[in-house]
């Protein structure tokens, strides 16, 4: 495993989902260490317990991350950038799933006047990914392989109305 004890961080990670799912093979069969990011600290620590249960050898990091706010995006990387620094191999980030996402919620903006849906599938991720690119880019040219970044969409454009 090329990956294995290298960084990864996921997006919306609650018990049941897709990124609890993720990160969850990522700590446990591949080996990296995880960075679950969700808007809650306890729905994370559940998410951390459950990951732990399955596979008792994981790394698994719980990170607040609210993906509507572009204050709490910023304060997220920091946050990563004191717990992991960028010094050598041994903090390399190889990978990045922006998984987080909300589906037609009712009309709200965000704390930055963005409509939420927008903010937080497409302005958060964007800013978090070109905060995290400069680490992800470091890794890649010392030489780690498979470096990337994964963003989760969803075919829900193509439900049909249920109006006839």
């Amino acid at each position: 495993n090329k990956l294995k004890g290298k960084l990864a961080i996921v997006t919306g990670c609650t018990v049941g989902g897709i990124g609890a799912q993720t990160a969850g093979v990522l700590a446990g069969r591949a080996r990296l260490r995880v960075v679950i990011a969700g808007r809650s600290a306890n729905r994370l620590t559940e998410c951390a317990e459950e990951i732990r249960s399955k596979y008792p050898e994981a790394q698994v990091f719980p990170l607040v991350l609210d993906l509507a706010s572009l204050e709490s995006v910023r304060a997220f990387v920091g946050s990563f950038e004191r717990a992991f620094p960028a010094a050598g191999e041994a903090n390399d980030l190889a990978l990045l799933v922006n998984n987080a996402g909300i589906m037609a919620p009712p009309y709200s903006l965000t704390s930055d006047g963005y409509e939420s849906q927008m903010g937080t599938n497409h302005l958060g991720p964007f800013l978090l990914t070109n905060l995290l690119l400069g680490r992800l880019k470091a890794a890649a040219g010392r030489g780690v392989e498979g470096v990337r970044v994964v963003t989760v969409a969803s075919n829900a454009h193509a439900i049909p109305p249920p109006y006839s």
